[in-house]
């Protein structure tokens, strides 16, 4: 199954379960729902793309997208409307409501297929993945929320920059980075910093944070890494 979700929303739940198998059968995550209401009491965050009936019970699919579209939660989803209104007036409608495409019932399966991988090709990308809270080696703990950094549950008082630079070698473990490389990361808002300011911090943080402290060696002619056993 690839990474894409899509909900297709129409209030003809035999055509819902029609969509849902061929999208299934291609690798999406589908979902479904058979009126404009049941679709807003989801999470709609969630999805990559909506497939959306224009001609539903008190909300249409028209006003459902504006509302949709008015929500920074939502206004960057796409929508494939799929309706028998096939005027020039209804398509132009959902043109400027935001709509990515426009397919007239009766459509052939091949059809949507085709237009539904287009779209999440031309538009969608992967749900952001959380970025991780707490980073660990063995007993030492970051915690980037709560600025904290403890060993076997104990506190380490650091400085923001000797944060910063354990922060970045935790999140890159075996990675070497150079003294520039540390510069544009961690002092990345200063004009003016010296190689040495760079070293007495690292040397600092090796003393602060104990047994760990010999994880973080030099690269002699590269820099700094955090080596793993």
């Amino acid at each position: 199954m690839n990474e894409y979700r899509i909900l297709v929303v129409d209030d003809e739940e035999d055509l819902c379960e029609i969509l849902k198998f061929n999208l299934e059968n291609e690798g999406y995550g589908v979902d479904t729902a058979n009126s404009a209401e049941e679709a807003l009491k989801m999470d709609l965050s969630q999805y990559h793309l909506l497939l959306l009936d224009v001609m539903m019970g008190e909300i249409s699919g028209f006003r459902m997208a504006n509302m949709l579209k008015k929500d920074k939660d939502t206004t960057h989803i796409p929508i494939i409307f799929i309706t028998a209104k096939d005027s020039e007036n209804d398509t132009i409608t959902g043109f400027n409501l935001g709509a990515d495409d426009y397919i007239s019932k009766p459509f052939s399966i091949r059809e949507v297929m085709v237009r539904v991988k287009a779209v999440l090709r031309r538009t969608a990308t992967p749900l952001p993945v959380k970025e991780e809270e707490v980073l660990e080696y063995k007993g030492l703990t970051l915690n980037i929320p709560q600025k904290k950094v403890c060993i076997d549950g104990t506190e380490v008082p650091l400085t923001k920059k000797e944060f910063e630079i354990l922060m970045l070698f935790l999140q890159n473990k075996g990675r070497v980075f150079s003294r520039e490389d540390i510069l544009a990361k961690v002092w990345n808002d200063e004009v003016y910093v010296l190689d040495r300011t760079i070293d007495v911090n690292i040397t600092r943080l090796r003393k602060k944070i104990g047994e760990y402290g010999k994880r973080i060696v030099t690269r002699l002619g590269y820099g700094y890494c955090f080596e793993c056993e």
